[in-house]
């Protein structure tokens, strides 16, 4: 059974760091590419960044550039949201996404999805 379990959020500082993490089971992550969606209280899920099953391509939306990575480790089967520089407004539940596609983008038609994880930037 393909499953999908994120970690890593919780409550930080406006500027401070959290990584999270995407570890994937049932599958082998190789194939797939992965994205990271958001969704803040009232508002639409968005996609923040995606990578390639390679890892040779991500993709990532303006307001999040310079300040998030997205990188990912095969061999743990796990994909990583580097997140420095938060800001209040990347107050919401994460989400990881798969789907087997040698290439990412960051539309909500992912087929596979985790439970989210929650991230709250506040002072």
């Amino acid at each position: 059974q393909l499953q999908l379990v994120e970690s890593g959020g919780g409550l930080v500082q406006p500027g401070g760091s959290l990584r999270l993490s995407c570890v994937a089971s049932g599958f082998t992550l190789n194939y797939y590419a992965i994205g990271w969606f958001r969704q803040a209280p009232g508002k639409e899920r968005e996609g923040v960044s995606c990578i390639s099953g390679s890892g040779s391509s991500t993709r990532s939306i303006d307001s999040v550039k310079g300040r998030f990575t997205i990188s990912r480790d095969n061999a743990k089967n796990t994909v990583y949201l580097q997140m420095n520089s938060l800001k209040p407004e990347d107050t919401a539940v994460y989400y990881c996404a798969a789907r087997r596609s040698t290439l990412c983008w960051l539309l909500n038609d992912y087929p596979y999805w985790g439970q989210g994880t929650q991230v709250t930037v506040s002072s």
